[in-house]
């Protein structure tokens, strides 16, 4: 599909009738992230089980992408625009929204620009990620990560493992409980969930069964 760094590389799956689109963002290209990544294709096929449309991307500059790494922000662009070509594609259905790592970011950054249904944040890099590594530690009421009342239990849920070494849990926690979103710590679980992806699948399953039910 295009988009406005120019051709953006899309993997998709679509059922018979699916019950709503999901979206998934990859980890940091600079460090190696793509579409491909295990715990994106992890969440991905859990949404899949789940009846929904689901689309996977790579960012601007990641494989067949065309375009230049943004720093999150145009590649948070690149999430909405996948979503837009998602909707028109399959429908106007509940939107799906998930990330993993710098993904984790650009989706939480998307959700406030998206009306969505499900937010599944997997180890989000909330702190401002460059080629250099983490950045300051973010203020968990900035409204560039989620204005009140947009982010709740009832929609939002962050996946985190106690041995991240990569993106830190204590973020996570000080983010969720601004917002009284829960974080659901993944004893012995690094930053790629090795050996822990059932978890992530098991997790994301059972948030979304309500609306195939």
């Amino acid at each position: 599909m295009e988009g406005a760094a120019g051709v953006i590389e899309i993997a998709y799956a679509v059922p018979e009738h699916p019950v709503a689109v999901a979206v998934v963002a990859h980890p940091h290209p600079l460090f190696g992230g793509a579409m491909e990544n295990k715990v994106v294709t992890t969440v991905a096929r859990a949404f899949e089980q789940a009846g929904a449309a689901t689309f996977r991307f790579n960012f601007r500059g990641v494989g067949a992408s065309e375009g230049k790494h943004d720093e999150g922000r145009g590649e948070t662009d690149d999430f909405l625009e996948v979503a837009a070509h998602a909707a028109r594609a399959v429908g106007e259905l509940p939107l799906w929204m998930a990330g993993f790592s710098f993904g984790g970011g650009v989706a939480l950054r998307a959700s406030t620009r998206a009306d969505f249904a499900h937010l599944v944040l997997v180890a989000p890099a909330l702190r401002r990620i460059t080629g250099h590594g983490l950045g300051e530690p973010p203020v968990p009421n900035d409204p560039a990560l989620g204005a009140p009342g947009r982010h709740a239990a009832a929609n939002t849920i962050i996946v985190h493992g106690d041995r991240d070494e990569t993106t830190l849990l204590a973020d996570s926690l000080a983010w969720g409980a601004e917002r009284d979103v829960p974080v659901l710590v993944v004893p012995g679980a690094d930053h790629f969930f090795h050996r822990k992806l059932h978890v992530i699948r098991d997790v994301v399953g059972r948030l979304v069964r309500p609306a195939r039910d």
